[in-house]
């Protein structure tokens, strides 16, 4: 590992385990829940701009996949936000999504409705960082293409860099006490789906399709979280949900088909260059004539060398 590796993964875990989260818990106090994760959306956006920006992307509107991309992310977007932003009546598809009420009713009134500009920007921070740790992983990925140990090396910097800014912010030790109840399930849960796995599967992801593609299924996890509440928590599902929901999974096709494209025309496109700098294949016959008229050609040429030292006898 060079010194340039190991200085991109310490910034790697800053980014992510250590500036995102932390961020993004201040600026969700600053303002609301709703607020916090209708401008999360934005990350598809915001990491499509900073791609272009360290041109890991291009754009041409005159190319469809091109096109599809652009369209795409502004689809999925829109439809992330409609879903947080707009709820509309309830509908009772799942026959045990009711009794929710009090659920909602307690997250309603813990939130803030202030939609404070020290929150505004602290959140957009959270965001930009969150779409640097994806570029930088990319990058990184290129000159250490092992996944599984580059998660490993990002998680532990992760935990060293959290454990360091905790131990400078956090002066009272009750909050380090973890005993074996919810919080020490959350924070294992934690540690090892949402960091350990999760920084896997989009390195993997990202190592092949690139930082814009792996950004775009961010908001489907909006999808998940209201399937997996109305099961588990008899969360009710509202229309603006479904309409939502129905948008961001035609964005998401959009992306994803403008990138296969994107990625089939570059794969024919250095086929073509490898095929252009090998060597003509001859047919097999026509090499065959070639070699008897070249042995031919070499036997006339030959002189015995009795007629050579009759010729030089005076």
């Amino acid at each position: 590992m060079t010194k340039s590796i190991f200085l991109k993964i310490a910034v790697l875990g800053f980014l992510e385990p250590v500036l995102d989260q932390n961020l993004y818990y201040v600026g969700m106090q600053y303002t609301s829940a709703t607020f916090a994760s209708a401008i999360v959306n934005g990350l598809p956006a915001i990491t499509f701009i900073m791609a272009l920006i360290f041109r890991m992307e291009k754009i041409n509107l005159k190319n469809i996949s091109s096109l599809a991309k652009v369209i795409g992310t502004v689809i999925t977007i829109t439809g992330a936000m409609l879903m947080t932003l707009y709820k509309g009546p309830v509908v009772n598809i799942l026959w045990y999504s009711h009794g929710g009420n009090n659920h909602k009713a307690t997250i309603a009134a813990s939130s803030s409705d202030q939609h404070c500009l020290t929150g505004t920007i602290i959140l957009l921070c959270c965001i930009v960082g969150w779409s640097a740790f994806f570029i930088l992983q990319n990058k990184t990925l290129e000159e250490y293409p092992a996944e599984l140990s580059l998660t490993a090396f990002v998680c532990f910097m992760g935990m060293v860099e959290s454990g360091i800014v905790a131990v400078i912010m956090e002066h009272h030790k009750s909050a380090w006490a973890i005993g074996f109840d919810s919080r020490l399930l959350a924070s294992a849960y934690s540690g090892i789906v949402c960091s350990g796995l999760a920084y896997y599967a989009q390195g993997v992801v990202n190592k092949i399709r690139g930082p814009v593609f792996v950004t775009a299924f961010s908001p489907l996890s909006m999808i998940i979280t209201a399937v997996l509440g109305a099961i588990f928590l008899a969360e009710q599902i509202h229309l603006g949900s479904l309409i939502g929901a129905t948008i961001i999974v035609i964005g998401l096709y959009a992306v994803v088909w403008g990138k296969s494209k994107e990625t089939l025309a570059s794969n024919k496109l250095s086929y073509d260059e490898d095929r252009a700098h090998e060597l003509p294949v001859v047919d097999k016959k026509i090499s065959d004539i070639l070699d008897t008229n070249t042995s031919k050609n070499a036997a006339k040429s030959k002189v015995p060398e009795k007629k050579i030292l009759q010729q030089r006898e005076p």
